[in-house]
């Protein structure tokens, strides 16, 4: 099984860290703060996890994610990516991140933004409209896992749910295939990079996120995505 680096221990990246080992997958793990302090994680997940460096992270796995916000003064592992199937997690949050004027004016995505910061990495966006905490409101038990969890379905089950992934690069949306299934999803997917924001927040399929889409609502949803600059 490969080794996923998770770069970023915040919510969504020690969720992900739980049911990759859940399903089997070897995990090193990173935040800015130094492995030290993930200590108990990794102690909580087994022998499958380890905690280490960005940079060591990255240099260990074979695939990826930056489970962080982009920002334009990141100083990412280039080197230590090169090569690699790099998921990104981040969505456009003006009210988080502020302006990149790229962006607003239609001429990049934010998933371009970033594989210009990793120039020899393959960036696919994936994972960004899953929930990594439990749902608001609570109606059942059920409701306090987070969504990644809550949502996930075996192949062929009637209730299946589908995640987009956006690429430049067809091996990360294959890579992001098996993931995603390994996981309990299925896939769209809505390459390239270029057609990223059909999936952002505000658009038709963002409401339905919560709960999930089935692989048609999603591909649906998407196609009815119109681009704020019209």
């Amino acid at each position: 099984m490969s080794t996923f680096g998770i770069l970023g221990a915040g919510q969504v990246g020690t969720t992900l860290a739980r049911v990759a080992v859940a399903a089997g997958y070897d995990i090193v793990i990173a935040n800015s703060r130094g492995p030290q302090t993930l200590h108990d994680l990794v102690r909580e997940l087994g022998p499958r996890a380890r905690a280490a460096s960005a940079s060591d992270a990255a240099a260990e796995a074979d695939f990826a994610i930056l489970a962080f916000p982009y920002a334009p003064d990141h100083r990412l592992p280039v080197e230590e990516l090169a090569g690699k199937v790099v998921i990104d997690n981040n969505n456009y949050m003006v009210w988080r991140d502020g302006h990149f004027p790229e962006v607003d004016s239609g001429r990049k995505t934010i998933h371009e933004l970033r594989q210009e910061q990793l120039p020899d990495s393959k960036i696919v966006k994936a994972f960004t409209h899953v929930q990594f905490h439990e749902r608001h409101p609570i109606r059942v038990p059920e409701d306090r896992q987070p969504a990644i969890v809550r949502l996930a379905r075996p192949a062929g089950h009637p209730e299946r749910k589908a995640l987009v992934a956006s690429s430049d690069h067809p091996e990360a949306v294959e890579l992001v295939t098996r993931l995603y299934d390994d996981l309990g999803f299925d896939i769209v997917d809505n390459s390239p990079l270029s057609q990223s924001w059909r999936s952002a927040p505000g658009t038709p399929m963002w409401s339905h996120a919560v709960d999930g889409q089935s692989r048609d609502e999603l591909i649906r949803n998407l196609q009815q995505a119109r681009h704020p600059l019209g």
